[in-house]
């Protein structure tokens, strides 16, 4: 069976198994408070496979199952697992060091790794990688990496904006992105290169929330 199908089954069944509010997915979102605290760090993988409702989870795996196949195609399935599950957990652990500060943090799913697959996807073809519309022709499906810009800004006005406080993990994106990116350049670095201006493009929303952290200090 395709890996690309079982990784979207189990984070379906588990979002269903432990819903927004359950026992369960207070259990394992990811909460500051509980990995510094109580050293639960289970929590920095299982929040990927948890979302806030169902709308969440259909967004993060149609981007999955949209992006991934050229993920396994590049890298095979045990560098398509390395992305996807390494983006999520360094996708939390930046969000862990961001927020440190607020134990009452927390947030879920799947967008760190999401983030880590799109942009590898997209190192290695930033324009003929592209990803549909749902009910719209394929004729209307828009590059890879003006998805990856537009998904990119809509999480980092969401991260800063005060008023979008969904739990869902809008941090987890920067360190996803950034793992992906890192790994497909070690892969094939002179595809990386070769594609960096749209890279540069797609990456514009993270640069200015890593100003906004880092800088600024407008978070954490």
């Amino acid at each position: 069976m395709n890996i690309l199908i079982v990784i979207i089954a189990i984070t379906a069944i588990i979002s269903f198994v432990a819903p927004n509010g359950s026992s369960n997915f207070e259990k394992y979102k990811f909460s500051v408070g509980a990995i510094l605290n109580r050293k639960e760090y289970i929590r920095l993988l299982s929040a990927g496979f948890l979302h806030a409702d169902i709308m969440h989870l259909v967004l993060n795996m149609y981007v999955l199952y949209s992006f991934g196949p050229a993920i396994l195609g590049a890298f095979g399935i045990p560098g398509f697992l390395a992305i996807y599950i390494g983006s999520i957990i360094v996708g939390n652990l930046l969000s862990l060091l961001i927020y440190k500060n607020q134990s009452w943090y927390s947030a879920i799913g799947a967008s760190g790794g999401v983030a880590g697959i799109i942009f590898a996807s997209v190192s290695l073809n930033p324009v003929l990688t592209k990803i549909g519309i749902i009910f719209l022709p394929p004729q209307l499906s828009i590059p890879g990496y003006i998805f990856g810009l537009l998904y990119f800004a809509y999480s980092v006005y969401s991260m800063l904006n005060p008023r979008s406080n969904d739990n869902t993990g809008h941090a987890a994106h920067l360190g996803g992105a950034f793992f992906g990116l890192i790994y497909s350049v070690l892969i094939f670095p002179e595809l990386a290169m070769h594609n960096i201006l749209y890279l540069g493009i797609m990456a514009l929303p993270l640069i200015y929330l890593s100003y906004e952290i880092f800088v600024r200090k407008r978070i954490g």
